[in-house]
């Protein structure tokens, strides 16, 4: 027998779903992954017969895809979770969260929401997270500590918080960030601007200068509810989207958070600019801040990808669940039951969400040369039978409760359940300590 190369895990399932080739389903085959990466597909058969492994894992009642990326959210408000509930946008910010923010939010605040945070998003299938908050430095090290993949993206304002004194205070210690992580194989660091009622034409102007020179993303809230584009037309004459694109901040780079208030003009400036939509609709719901077309951008060949939102305006960071609710809505907006398909649905917290954030060529997919950055889910339970079609069963049945594995980068962060570089045990007693202290207020 010819020697077998020796590699640092196999993982056999039932089914995998590589994402890329679209509408693949691969049955009783493994993925062989070294250094990180993929670097085989093959049945199970082949695979013995060319490879060992240090690690392998036998998952045979499993369905193996590509980690999700969760492309937009304010990591740390896993603390404000149920804070203030069943309230409008504004009145919600204004008058509970920001004031709430302003009272307890430091670096400890973020550094303890940041792990439970990243713990529920393991345990549910999430190997990426684009975030957008304050004290942006505490993430990221819990980021990097947890092994876990994300684009980190420092929050930009005219007025001042806790962690600034104003726009030029923000960049500066953003692009400090940037430099430090420039070479992280994990992390990302991008620009923050809130939205266009809280960033002046001058800041959004010098973003614009220095996105492109320092490759980063800009991830920002846009068209959120209607009252926002309406007063901006009344203060600037045009419409935020437009406002952006002639400030020079639209772009390839640009990630457009929520954009539930869409008419064909937004369409073909998203179209011209390549810039892509964050979808996140069950917060967009909760809020009852609108509806985002997704099948009519789709169409356009404008790219959608994912997010949950903040804690505090969705309750949970489950992207499965988030794709069930994009998808029924996607359906009942469109006016049509065939709109946003269950595999769209996966592409939609995949490798759409990958293209977003500019890493499609790393992650996304399952394929090989790509990082190893997958999520296994048992579907072995009655509540999983019968089981007629896979891309279905994962979009329609709620199964981030499911999840059983998540690696990164080839890095095992959670077996069987268990989490591997987070301690559980600590989180529950510093996120109950947090509880107590804002319940006090």
């Amino acid at each position: 027998m010819a020697n077998l190369r020796n590699v640092d895990s196999i993982i056999y399932a039932r089914w995998i779903i590589p994402v890329i080739p679209h509408n693949k389903m691969f049955t009783d085959c493994a993925l062989v992954i070294d250094n990180g990466n993929i670097i085989a597909i093959a049945p199970e058969k082949e695979v013995d017969e060319r490879f060992s492994a240090t690690h392998t894992h036998r998952l045979a009642n499993h369905a193996v895809m590509p980690g999700l990326i969760n492309a937009h959210g304010h990591t740390p408000m896993t603390l404000l979770r149920g804070y203030a509930d069943d309230l409008p946008l504004q009145t919600w910010l204004e008058e509970h969260i920001w004031p709430a923010e302003g009272q307890f939010v430091d670096a400890d605040f973020v550094q303890h929401g940041s792990k439970l945070a990243i713990a529920e998003m393991i345990r549910s299938g999430t190997t990426c997270f684009s975030d957008m908050y304050f004290f942006p430095e505490e993430t990221a090290s819990v980021a990097h500590n947890a092994g876990m993949r994300c684009q980190i993206t420092f929050p930009v304002f005219e007025f001042p918080s806790n962690w600034g004194s104003g726009p030029d205070d923000y960049i500066t210690k953003g692009l400090t960030l940037a430099d430090h992580y420039r070479s992280h194989e994990l992390i990302n660091i991008g620009f923050g601007p809130h939205a266009p009622y809280t960033v002046s034409d001058e800041t959004f102007k010098r973003i614009a200068t220095l996105a492109p020179e320092l490759q980063c993303a800009i991830h920002i809230h846009v068209h959120e509810i209607a009252d926002e584009v309406a007063r901006a037309v009344a203060e600037h004459g045009t419409r935020p989207l437009q406002r952006l694109h002639d400030l020079g901040v639209l772009t390839p780079q640009t990630q457009c958070v929520h954009m539930t208030q869409v008419n064909d003009e937004d369409i073909e400036l998203l179209q011209s600019s390549g810039a892509h939509i964050i979808h996140c609709p069950e917060s967009n719901l909760k809020l009852a801040s609108g509806f985002c077309p997704v099948q009519t951008l789709m169409d356009a060949d404008i790219n959608v990808a994912l997010g949950t939102d903040g804690c505090a305006s969705n309750n949970n960071l489950d992207l499965f669940g988030e794709m069930h609710t994009a998808a029924l809505l996607a359906k009942a907006v469109a006016g049509n039951a065939g709109a946003l398909n269950a595999h769209q649905a996966l592409q939609m917290a995949t490798i759409n969400g990958a293209r977003a954030l500019g890493i499609d060529d790393k992650v996304g997919s399952l394929e090989v040369g790509k990082a190893a950055d997958i999520t296994a889910i048992a579907l072995d339970d009655i509540e999983q039978a019968p089981l007629y079609d896979l891309p279905s069963q994962l979009v329609y049945t709620h199964n981030g409760h499911r999840v059983s594995h998540v690696w990164v980068a080839g890095k095992l962060l959670m077996d069987n359940r268990n989490l591997l570089t987070l301690n559980t045990k600590d989180i529950a007693k510093t996120t109950y300590q947090w509880q107590q202290k804002l319940s006090s207020n």
